[in-house]
């Protein structure tokens, strides 16, 4: 399932490694390590998107090697059989980054979940948090790529041509259709040619940050794309948002995995 309840999570802490991947837009001033030092949910672990990415490059949270991947599960104590369950505090869903990080590298589907609502719904339930750190015992991970959930830009170039599948951009439709300045410096305006754009924030409950129901997500993609062809790419400004619309098509169809272009505008778009 790639969504948990907090009933659920609260009745099964200590059976699942729980993971904190907040991350938050630049420009935005807020520290996520320091809101996690502050208060997280019990025994969950600190996950740094940016420095737990391809360092090699100056685009944004890319995926990293599959040693480094195995180096960084490792010291955060998770075997290839946990059950894992991640949540941000972030306004753009980042934990949805984490779970596809994690199907990317191989650890089983099933295992890994996003806490519906994240932090947000767990503090408005009145749930228990902690500043405690998390005593952590390494473990030795063993990562298997799957590189057909993963597009290049040589592929994104390709399909404009070929149109082999669809590219949806999680992306405002302003930022889309060009009509503002892209938050990111040295980063034009625009689309990829030949996409389609269905903002992130259209699937998702803003009282909570809980995902809609899934007939109004069906509904929702079904206005872009016909969903009887399960050819479809996600991408957004830097590959975090991208992964929100993943994770939301996988509980329409939940034989889908997510496939995502890693760069995103913030490598299409570059000046």
């Amino acid at each position: 399932m790639s969504l948990v309840t907090s009933d659920w999570l609260e009745n099964n802490l200590s059976e699942v490694k729980i993971i904190d991947c907040s991350w938050h837009m630049p420009g935005i001033d807020r520290n996520p390590k320091e809101e996690y030092s502050k208060n997280h949910i019990p025994g969950a672990i600190f996950f740094d998107l940016d420095k737990n990415s391809d360092q090699d490059t100056d685009l944004p949270h890319m995926l990293p090697t599959k040693e480094k991947w195995e180096e960084i599960v490792s010291s955060m104590g998770i075997s290839n059989t946990d059950r894992i369950v991640i949540y941000d505090n972030s306004d753009v869903l980042s934990s949805c980054r984490g779970w596809y990080n994690f199907i990317y590298f191989g650890h089983d589907k099933h295992l890994v979940s996003v806490l519906d609502g994240g932090l947000k719904k767990w503090l408005i339930e009145y749930r228990k948090t902690t500043s405690e750190k998390t005593i952590l015992k390494n473990s030795t991970y063993r990562a298997t790529e799957n590189k057909n959930l993963v597009k290049s830009i040589l592929e994104i170039n390709e399909n404009i041509e070929q149109k082999n599948f669809t590219i949806i951009d999680a992306r405002s439709k302003e930022r889309f259709n060009g009509s503002v300045p892209d938050p990111r410096k040295n980063v034009r305006s625009g689309s990829i040619p030949n996409s389609v754009c269905l903002p992130f924030k259209e699937i998702i409950n803003s009282s909570d940050n809980t995902f809609k129901g899934v007939s109004e997500i069906s509904k929702k993609f079904s206005e872009i794309i016909d969903l009887n062809d399960d050819k479809r790419v996600f991408s957004c400004g830097s590959g975090i948002t991208a992964c929100v619309l993943g994770l939301a098509y996988s509980l329409v169809n939940n034989t889908y995995s997510p496939t995502v272009y890693d760069g995103s505008w913030a490598e299409y778009g570059r000046i």
